[in-house]
């Protein structure tokens, strides 16, 4: 006896016989499973990276509000003393270079002000609400602020 042939259908179609075939919910519904017992799994870490996030948070906020207080201050009174400084010779010159550089810095902090304690307030509040949309984006502003503190701090010889 002959082996049976499947028939051409027009295109050149041939029809296997009907095999199981994967349906794709099965598919996504395995990869939802998955990725839940992955976060169940991790639910603990999460959560603790989560409260380290906001502590730092706020403790950078706290140290932001001090930092621009006293900058504002130092601001305030090397601006009345460095005019009258300038005009005295008995200031020795690299005196008057620490002193505007430290006018610079304070100014610098003051300038950007608003726009960290908006990314701080931002990143803070999105962490404690859970809001991916009030964190996205900022990472780039924190890294901003880093660059700036960063480039700020003194290097020793």
């Amino acid at each position: 006896m002959p082996a049976p042939t499947n028939a051409v259908t027009k295109g050149g179609f041939v029809p296997v016989a009907s095999a199981p075939h994967v349906k794709f919910s099965d598919q996504l519904t395995h990869s939802i499973t998955d990725i839940s017992r992955i976060i169940e799994q991790h639910k603990g870490m999460i959560d603790s990276i989560q409260e380290i996030a906001i502590e730092l948070t706020s403790s950078i906020g706290s140290l932001h509000t001090l930092t621009v207080h006293y900058a504002k201050t130092a601001n305030a009174i090397l601006d009345v003393l460095l005019p009258i400084l300038k005009n005295l010779p008995i200031i020795p010159k690299n005196v008057m270079e620490l002193l505007t550089n430290l006018e610079l810095i304070t100014q610098k902090i003051i300038d950007n002000e608003v726009a960290t304690s908006k990314t701080i307030n931002d990143v803070h509040s999105g962490l404690k609400t859970g809001d991916v949309n009030k964190i996205k984006g900022h990472a780039t502003d924190l890294q901003a602020v880093t660059r700036t503190l960063t480039a700020m701090i003194p290097r020793q010889n």
